[in-house]
């Protein structure tokens, strides 16, 4: 929106205070980084390097389990769709739950609160009693506890990025939230080498001395070490202060019932026009509005960001929502964000398909032979797809805009699912991974960044969190469809055909893109108080006539 459209008063008010925490121009480029940015990007990005790290470091324990509990043997397929599919389900929860307590009680309250939860769960997967239950229930225990875990990772995703975009400066904003995202590469990445690392620490003991059930500690050890990053994150996030956004809505909250609530309750027919009249005094070391005789006159003195910083709730939200113009952006975000992740958790979540294609899937070999191959194929496919995906975003986002990058996503990831599932059985090893490191590095040039960034920028503060766990919710149950049917639809139809379903994923997603504005320099903020200036203009012609 042009800052001509922005009525006179509003624009001039924004000129002195635009809202973010920090709004002094930056030199240099936006993915050069001042002190304070780091800082903030080492309490946000560690948990998301964490996130990523329980999330996908499944796939190398549900592997070592095979050796444990079945003597080598493949897992129940049911079971293994419910212990990889339990962190995203407990995700669902997380994002929808931690999302509206972030807009109803401010982030300061609720960040950290999701890391806790996180070590809690981390801690009682690692008192999983493989040698007392049967295989069957073992998982079963794992799989409670990935879930309840996945609250924690799924609290995370709308809490750190709101804590981020709250404090960005609109020139940064996408830098700033791509480098956080951008940490799900690495903790993909890490989550491999530790395997590796702790597999060949206990060589010996599995190869030579053949005690395999000692993958039972291996295991144990990997997902331990991701407390070492939790506990190093906790104090920063309980400690951090509330951004100057959040701080000031709940100084005007009063201020806000009196003018803005009114503004925006387009069902009450009874509203009169002394109501629109009254306004309160708020403090804030000076008033910031004055009882007044005209609404127009009020109007003037009451600067956009007094309009828009009320915490919400959920009939706000639902009244904010039920615009068309609001709507398609939360369903946009929602849906692409949905069929993102059916395609990419389906892969990522099932990659001994990919690794049995480049000869990485542990089928020769002894024991130890097998489960550090694996590893090693699951560090390939991260580091020649993920992490240099995440940096082309982070170095073009800026520029390109978000709505052309998760476009363009989309469209190359649908084309060499298109050739995998045409040549899945002619295509040879070498060109085999070309063409997925090509699909992963576009995945992360493209829509799983996006979709992260999106909903962060487009709503305004008010709903943002609320908002942004209810996309990353709809994506995570894309990854849950995707990781309890893989594995029986693969047997059923083929993975090809499954390789087609995920194509037309990606084509469908391009599709809901269009519904989404470019967010590059906009701040949806200025946007929601012109809609409430333009509502409460609508509704003082609306009760003058009816007066007449």
């Amino acid at each position: 929106m042009a800052d001509a459209e922005i009525p006179k008063p509003y624009r001039e008010k924004m000129a002195r205070s635009r809202l973010e925490e920090d709004e002094r121009e930056s030199t240099g480029q936006p993915w050069m980084l001042t002190g304070t940015e780091a800082k903030l990007l080492g309490i946000a990005g560690v948990g998301f390097f964490l996130d990523a790290y329980d999330l996908f470091i499944i796939n190398p324990v549900t592997t070592m389990l095979q050796y444990r509990l079945y003597g080598g043997g493949h897992l129940p397929a049911n079971l293994e769709g419910f212990v990889k599919a339990g962190a995203n389900i407990g995700s669902v929860i997380g994002q929808f739950g931690f999302g509206y307590a972030a807009d109803a009680l401010g982030r300061k309250k609720v960040y950290g609160k999701e890391l806790m939860l996180i070590i809690f769960a981390t801690v009682m997967t690692l008192t999983t009693p493989t040698g007392q239950l049967t295989p069957d229930h073992a998982l079963i225990y794992l799989g409670i506890w990935r879930i309840i875990l996945g609250i924690g990772v799924g609290g995370d995703y709308p809490m750190s990025a709101s804590v981020t975009s709250d404090r960005a400066n609109i020139r940064k904003r996408g830098t700033m939230l791509t480098y956080i995202f951008s940490m799900q590469g690495w903790g993909s990445f890490m989550g491999s080498l530790m395997t590796i690392i702790v597999l060949a620490i206990y060589r010996h003991t599995i190869e030579t001395d053949g005690h395999i059930s000692k993958v039972d500690g291996v295991w144990r050890i990997v997902v331990g070490l991701s407390l070492i990053p939790a506990f190093g994150t906790l104090y920063q996030r309980l400690t951090l202060g509330e951004s100057k956004r959040y701080e000031a809505s709940k100084k005007l909250v009063d201020h806000e019932h009196a003018v803005g609530a009114s503004a925006t309750s387009s069902d009450d027919e009874d509203l009169k026009l002394k109501d629109l009249q009254k306004v309160t005094e708020a403090k804030d070391g000076k008033d910031v509005g004055e009882k007044r005789d005209s609404v127009g006159q009020e109007e003037e003195d009451v600067a956009p960001e007094l309009l828009v910083k009320k915490p919400a709730h959920f009939k706000d939200f639902y009244r904010h929502f039920r615009q068309w113009r609001n709507a398609k952006m939360l369903i946009g975000t929602s849906l692409s964000w949905f069929l993102l992740d059916i395609a990419f958790y389906g892969i990522n979540l099932n990659q001994n398909v990919v690794l049995q294609q480049i000869g990485f899937d542990g089928k020769t070999g002894t024991e130890w032979n097998r489960l550090f191959k694996v590893s090693t194929g699951n560090m390939i496919i991260t580091a020649l797809g993920f992490v240099p995906g995440y940096y082309a975003t982070l170095f073009t986002i800026e520029i390109l805009g978000r709505k052309k990058i998760q476009l363009m996503g989309f469209l190359m990831a649908a084309l060499f699912l298109g050739i995998l599932a045409g040549m899945f059985h002619r295509l040879s090893k070498a060109e085999f991974i070309v063409c997925f490191a090509l699909l992963q590095f576009f995945f992360n040039f493209g829509a799983n960044t996006t979709t992260y960034c999106y909903p962060a920028e487009v709503f305004p503060t008010r709903y943002k969190a609320f908002a942004h766990g209810i996309s990353a919710a709809s994506g995570k149950v894309g990854a849950i469809i995707s990781a309890l049917a893989f594995n029986t639809l693969s047997k059923s139809i083929g993975t090809p055909n499954i390789l087609w379903i995920f194509f037309g994923c990606c084509l469908l997603g391009a599709c809901t893109t269009l519904l989404l504005p470019e967010v590059k320099g906009r701040d949806p903020d200025v946007i929601l108080a012109q809609q409430i200036a333009e509502e409460r203009a609508e509704r003082i012609r609306r009760t003058g006539r009816s007066r007449e």
